[in-house]
């Protein structure tokens, strides 16, 4: 008796995949199987940094390919065990989750030579670079998900890792700092948790693309502003959001320097990306009702972040506040919704990336070669050292927002789409807010740089592993300072994949708009 095959084309992928497309899921693929062989060979402290930091450069070439075929072809899309969305779990690769991507791998290479030196024996037999590792399987999974409850267990694996990186070492100011920094985090997981289970009782899957293309059908029916709302509050939480921030100056300051560096390049920017892809391409008409209350959440982030750095006198709080501000900047771009305004999010969250871990990385050296981190008693730095001091001058004149660097354009991209609509009082907040900056960090620059050393310096100098990282990635912010075209290109076309998701929804559902 002959059997009839059986048809699986419902169910399942039959053809082949193409090999650019194992890009999708590489990173964090990558980033798992290199971190267990790390976790495996523990008791081999030389050997920790010498596969990490390779591991990470290759990490930064996967990330680079994955932008240039998704540049190239529009988004793509891998499925899980073959099953056919919404069933399997997808992995989508779109222009913004690709740039986010790259970028945080860049930020981890920089920190892995960084710790070359800030990172000695006793925190490597702690797991340094596993937990390192571990965070960028997390921080790639997130960004490159197309499921947003596998966004939540990307979420996951990137807050056990950095529990682990934030206790490095157990003395009791870090075990302070990761009592504040987990409890709060915790309250944001948990209700993003309900927010999803509460998504799937009203829609019936998690997959972003079906969930974009049923809310947009049925959009009178559903409680699409209770998502919004819940979502907004999660994620903005975890983006250290205004009136939710206040677990991030309590607890960036403590950890290790390089920590702290891979958190505020990092961490938050995770949150944002998150808002990004909930209330633009899941939740427009909802994020365009609330609108007026994340710019005011944005405007509050700014001015009280810029405000709390000029109060500060220890550099590395200073610097959790100018975590904050940037974060302000990038609500007001997600406020206003437009493609100007989305653009200057997502190019002021890739500016944010690169130069808060190159400013924590240069407050570390700063504190190396003065012995303090106090504003009080630092001084003389520039006599130390001229070429730390001019990288460090670029960076606060990028964090500022000043020209010719690449603080200034993302700047512009919102203020610009905030005239356009006549939201004239959120442009005079981003001038007010970069002018706050400028003062704090000029202070800073006057203080520990020009001011001579009132005692005598320790004899300390400046490592090449430590000043190569902050070498790069301050050079980084000079090239899309003054050469801005191909950046503000990729971030317009990712904005706008944001705001009109049908390439996303094809390459997850081919022929379905």
């Amino acid at each position: 008796m002959a059997v009839t095959p059986t048809d699986l084309s419902a169910a399942l992928v039959m053809t082949p995949v193409a090999p650019a497309d194992w890009l999708v899921v590489l990173p964090p693929a990558w980033c798992l199987l290199t971190g267990a062989l790390l976790l495996m060979l523990r008791k081999s402290l030389h050997l920790q940094a010498w596969l990490a930091v390779p591991a990470l450069a290759v990490l930064v070439l996967i990330d680079a390919a994955l932008l240039a075929h998704v540049a190239t072809n529009g988004p793509a899309t891998m499925v899980m065990g073959r099953w056919l969305p919404p069933f399997g779990i997808a992995f989508t690769a779109d222009l913004t989750g690709v740039l986010f991507a790259l970028a945080g791998a860049v930020v981890a290479l920089a920190g892995a030579v960084h710790a070359l030196t800030d990172i000695d024996g006793r925190g490597r037999r702690y797991g340094f670079y596993p937990f390192l590792l571990l965070l960028m399987a997390g921080v790639s999974g997130a960004f490159l998900t197309g499921d947003i409850f596998n966004l939540y267990v990307w979420f996951e694996v990137l807050l056990i890792s950095s529990f682990g990186l934030i206790t490095l070492g157990s003395e009791p100011r870090q075990i302070d700092g990761a009592i504040k920094y987990a409890f709060l985090n915790l309250i944001a997981t948990t209700l993003f948790l309900v927010t999803t289970g509460y998504l799937y009782g009203i829609f019936g899957t998690l997959n972003m693309a079906d969930i974009a293309v049923k809310a947009a059908a049925a959009r009178a029916e559903l409680p699409l502003m209770t998502l919004a709302t819940l979502y907004l509050l999660a994620f903005g939480m975890k983006a250290a959001a205004f009136p939710v921030n206040f677990w991030l100056p309590a607890s960036y300051h403590t950890p290790r320097v390089v920590v702290s560096a891979l958190f505020a390049g990092l961490l938050t920017k995770v949150g944002i990306y998150a808002l990004l892809r909930t209330l633009i391409m899941l939740f427009p008409l909802e994020r365009e009702e609330l609108s007026f209350v994340i710019a005011l959440a944005g405007a509050a982030t700014m001015i009280l972040g810029a405000l709390g750095a000029i109060g500060q006198s220890d550099i590395r709080r200073l610097l959790g506040y100018a975590v904050i501000s940037g974060i302000g900047v990038m609500l007001a771009g997600l406020s206003l919704g437009s493609p100007g305004g989305i653009g200057g999010a997502i190019f002021y969250a890739l500016h944010s990336m690169i130069v808060m871990t190159a400013l924590y990385m240069a407050a570390g050296l700063a504190g190396r070669l003065a012995g303090s981190f106090d504003l009080n008693l630092l001084g003389g730095l520039y006599t130390r050292s001229a070429l730390f001091s001019a990288l460090s001058l670029v960076l606060f004149f990028a964090v500022s927002g000043l020209p010719p660097f690449s603080g200034f354009w993302p700047k512009v991209m919102v203020a610009k789409a905030a005239m356009d609509i006549g939201a004239w009082w959120l442009v005079v907040v981003v001038l007010l807010t970069g002018f706050l900056t400028t003062i704090a960090f000029g202070r800073v620059f006057a203080l520990a740089y020009w001011r001579p050393a009132a005692d005598a310096l320790p004899d300390e100098t400046i490592p090449p592993s430590a000043l190569v990282p902050l070498a790069a990635l301050t050079a980084l912010t000079v090239v899309f300072g003054l050469f801005p075209d191909p950046l503000l290109s990729l971030v317009q076309h990712a904005a706008q994949g944001l705001a009109d998701p049908q390439a996303y929804i094809g390459s997850v559902f081919p022929g379905r708009t």
